[in-house]
């Protein structure tokens, strides 16, 4: 038997490693002799944060819970790199597979690495290019330090090569956070405020917001949301708030009968909105994603982005930060100019399986 230790922390995490759970579980099932080890670092240890994602996705219970908690992006790193540690030196399995981006991610593989178990990245070789995010510093160091890469696009697999990959580590697969979203399709159900707002197809706006740069400056903030609300006039906005932007949000005091501010949504009430939305207005990576696939037009709020497949084939555009770019985006929006978009290649819901096949052949030869 080869054990397999999988690697969960933070919410944008859990997405992608349920569908791998359930292709180990099913090689499992037809004698593979792969097995996994679930870990949860805590990074993020709230309910509203992983616990309901656990229960919506059919995320088993952990294995291990690291319960690092929250702290700084040093303290973080530091907690679960100490905690993992203690776990391999207790009991070691034959690789340590980390999905994403997050602390979480970073933290496993250097630990790992240092402990001669060697590291699989899903969704390796990313690159938004912007080192003032924390995710972009992740992505790099894991990627210096992984031995066999998952990869979502052809420009992962190009940035790899770039960088000095041999392509018998590469492996181009597909993207595992669209096998969870084609799985749950069918499970899709209205939130709350779906009744409560009057919401009906294509005549609402979801928005999004989190990154620091959007959020954390006052001005900054009440810029975006103004222009937000100008440039979808006539049409609700709902807007489930980020704790990051719930603390910015109550000391602006910003209220428009037209923007609605709602609690964080579990998994499937938040794609369900997605789904139906006019559009979403977003500074996420994940959603840019699932706006592809669900064939829903997507205005990103940043200069850069690590996914630009969502924008070369999808339906996403990078808007900007400045909030005077807004305007007319949504004006083309609303005259029906908006881009069709299309699927990346793999993108197809069979990725997990494609990464297990693979595992098998890496790790028992199978």
């Amino acid at each position: 038997m080869k054990r397999i230790d999988l690697i969960a922390g933070a919410r944008p995490n859990f997405m992608k490693i349920a569908p791998i759970i359930g292709a180990l579980n099913d090689a499992k099932n037809r004698g593979s002799e792969l097995r996994f080890r679930l870990i949860h670092t805590g990074q993020h240890y709230d309910r509203a944060m992983s616990g309901s994602f656990f229960e919506e996705l059919g995320i088993p219970d952990p294995d291990i819970n690291l319960e690092v908690g929250s702290g700084t992006q040093a303290e973080q790193t530091a907690g679960i790199m100490m905690a993992y540690e203690k776990i391999l030196l207790k009991e070691k399995s034959d690789l340590c597979l980390v999905v994403g981006d997050v602390t979480s991610t970073m933290a496993c593989s250097i630990a790992a690495r240092k402990l001669g178990v060697p590291v699989a990245h899903v969704e390796g070789g990313i690159r938004s290019g912007d080192w003032t995010m924390p995710e972009e510093i992740n992505r790099v160091v894991t990627d210096s330090i992984t031995n066999w890469f998952f990869t979502t696009s052809q420009t992962a697999n190009d940035n790899l090569r770039q960088a000095g990959v041999d392509e018998d580590r590469i492996f181009f697969v597909g993207n595992t956070m669209i096998d969870t979203l084609l799985t749950q399709l069918p499970r899709l159900r209205p939130p709350e405020c779906w009744n409560a707002l009057a919401l009906e197809p294509s005549n609402y706006f979801v928005v999004t917001l989190h990154r620091p740069g959007n959020v954390d400056g006052e001005q900054g903030l009440l810029s975006l949301l103004e222009a937000i609300v100008d440039g979808t006039r006539g049409f609700p906005v709902v807007f489930p708030v980020h704790p990051r932007t719930a603390k910015q949000l109550g000391e602006l005091g910003i209220r428009t009968p037209q923007l609605h501010y709602i609690d964080p949504l579990g998994y499937l009430e938040f794609n369900y909105l997605v789904r139906h939305a006019r559009a979403v207005i977003t500074d996420s990576g994940g959603i840019t994603e699932e706006t592809t696939v669900l064939g829903v037009p997507c205005l990103t709020l940043r200069d850069n982005t690590e996914r630009p497949e969502t924008i070369t084939m999808g339906t996403n555009e990078l808007i900007g930060t400045n909030p005077s770019n807004l305007a007319p985006a949504l004006a083309r929006l609303k005259a029906g100019k908006w881009k069709k978009g299309g699927i990346p290649p793999k993108w197809d819901g069979k990725t997990s399986e494609r990464i297990v096949k693979i595992l098998e052949q890496l790790l028992i030869g199978a």
